[in-house]
């Protein structure tokens, strides 16, 4: 096998090049794939003997990989979203692998066949007229921390903006008068204007 096409120079690439550079993937985004891999490597050693430099794409076989997601499961105790977030992790490395080392397409396709698992999808809770009115009535108004917080979270009630995209807040971000609105950047760096 070629160097350039080489596990580690693949997984390597992928991070500086691919998540870094062309998809200017978030922080989060990097920090959880590296930790996905970071997994991976470690049940790889245990599992095959091999360090993680003697790697090759060939030992990461689909039912290697299967097996690594049910010792998530099963060993970590992890649920069935986190093991899907790892499977996409290893689903995009694997589309990148896809490009740079077609001698692998065999394997790349039974990797990318590995389905996610179902998982329950919680119906999203709101709170009563009640409960928001207590809620408002915690900061004290007395201080101005206590101010700050009783306008952070009508704001929240009143947009329902994430806590993330309200602490990112700047003042030219609000405008208020005729067409009063908030400007916040997203999860995903969506923008959006929220009245």
């Amino acid at each position: 096998m070629q160097t350039e096409t080489s596990f580690p120079h693949l997984l390597q690439a992928y991070f500086t090049e691919r998540l870094m550079h062309q998809r200017h993937a978030s922080p989060h985004t990097i920090a959880s794939y590296r930790t996905t891999f970071c997994l991976l490597l470690q049940f790889a050693q245990q599992q095959l003997h091999k360090a993680p430099s003697s790697l090759s794409l060939a030992d990461l076989a689909a039912p290697f990989l299967s097996a690594f997601l049910e010792h998530l499961e099963q060993a970590r105790g992890n649920r069935a979203s986190s093991r899907n977030a790892r499977l996409a992790a290893l689903h995009s490395f694997f589309h990148y692998a896809a490009l740079y080392a077609p001698q692998y397409s065999a394997l790349i396709h039974r990797v990318l066949a590995i389905p996610s698992k179902r998982t329950e999808q919680t119906d999203i809770a709101f709170l009563t007229r009640p409960e928001i009115e207590a809620l408002l009535a915690a900061p004290s108004q007395a201080t101005w921390t206590g101010r700050r917080d009783r306008t952070l979270l009508l704001s929240a009630v009143q947009t329902g903006l994430r806590v993330s995209e309200l602490t990112g807040w700047r003042c030219q971000d609000v405008v208020l008068g005729t067409g009063a609105h908030v400007h916040c950047s997203g999860k995903g760096r969506k923008e959006r204007c929220t009245p």
